[in-house]
């Protein structure tokens, strides 16, 4: 699995402004973990990630 900051240095998106690369790189994370996910998949995904977002501790343990 790619980093962050293999994604950070894709040639694509290498010349743009920091805070929209940034933007992209995350993106493109998120887009390469869900691609072949179906949609049950998906939305366990999206759920877990949710929660973990949103709990007291904000996932720091």
């Amino acid at each position: 699995m790619k980093t962050l900051d293999d994604y950070m240095n894709d040639p694509e998106i290498i010349h743009e402004p920091m805070a929209l690369r940034e933007i992209h790189a995350i993106r493109l994370k998120i887009y390469d973990e869900t691609k072949d996910m179906t949609m049950t998949e998906y939305n366990a995904y999206v759920h877990e990630r949710a929660s973990h977002f949103l709990s007291p501790d904000n996932g720091k343990e």
